[in-house]
């Protein structure tokens, strides 16, 4: 069931937390990047190369190249093939790593993600990335935004074989860098990443409830959820 959490509980306990993982696209990152990608021009690209080169790519083949995609998004999503730019770019056919180089317009920072991070670095919070995407995709990123310069340290689901979605993730990140589950803070704006958070006992959560600046913030969410990060912040930081 989902519920709307009062917003004086969106900002965190902060003296009660020493660690923050954090998530990458989505949450630091506008998603209107990826959902672009995924979304508009891989349907677009893999439509043509379905196509005979003499036929024209419509706005049908389109349609249908990308209900093909997403079927096949849906029955393997919550793996780690879902996340792999190489699984994807073998099953359609398109070059995902030039694909990702041609909208790196696109990418840019949420509300004060940047300013949230400088916050937390000076407070002494441990600022760890803990996303799925493939370490190609935090790359080209970076590249675009000098972000891993901002962190602490730096973890790809790529790393582990297991996405943020199973246990084994959060069992491999701990080994890694030794955070207390109770002093932590995750943020991310999945809700099933969210679970699998709370499951393995990560006790602080927060949901970003706008990852694409060109869609509408979603409502009644199952987490304290917040669109700018200075929302995070006490209001004398």
């Amino acid at each position: 069931m989902q519920v709307t959490v009062p917003t004086s509980q969106i900002l965190p306990t902060w003296h009660a937390i020493d660690t923050v993982l954090l998530d990458m696209d989505g949450t630091l990152l506008d998603l209107c990047y990826d959902n672009h990608i995924w979304n508009v021009r891989l349907p677009e690209l893999y439509a043509a190369n379905e196509r005979p080169q003499t036929a024209a790519v419509t706005a049908e083949a389109v349609d249908q190249a990308r209900q093909k995609l997403f079927q096949h998004m849906h029955r393997v999503k919550g793996t780690i093939e879902y996340y792999d730019i190489d699984y994807w770019a073998s099953y359609s056919g398109v070059n995902m790593l030039a694909l990702h180089e041609a909208h790196c317009d696109l990418i840019r920072y949420r509300p004060s993600a940047q300013q949230f991070l400088a916050w937390l670095g000076r407070n002494g919070c441990d600022r760890v990335l803990a996303t799925n995407a493939h370490r190609d995709s935090v790359v080209i990123k970076d590249r675009h935004a000098q972000l891993l310069v901002q962190l602490d340290s730096h973890y790809s689901a790529h790393d582990f074989g297991y996405p943020k979605e199973q246990s084994r993730f959060w069992e491999q990140l701990q080994e890694r860098t030794g955070f207390d589950p109770a002093r932590t803070l995750f943020i991310d704006d999945n809700q099933a990443v969210l679970e699998s958070a709370e499951r393995y006992g990560i006790a602080h959560l927060r949901m970003v409830s706008q990852p694409d600046s060109g869609q509408p913030a979603r409502e009644a969410l199952h987490y304290p959820a917040f669109n700018d990060f200075a929302e995070l912040m006490p209001a004398a930081s």
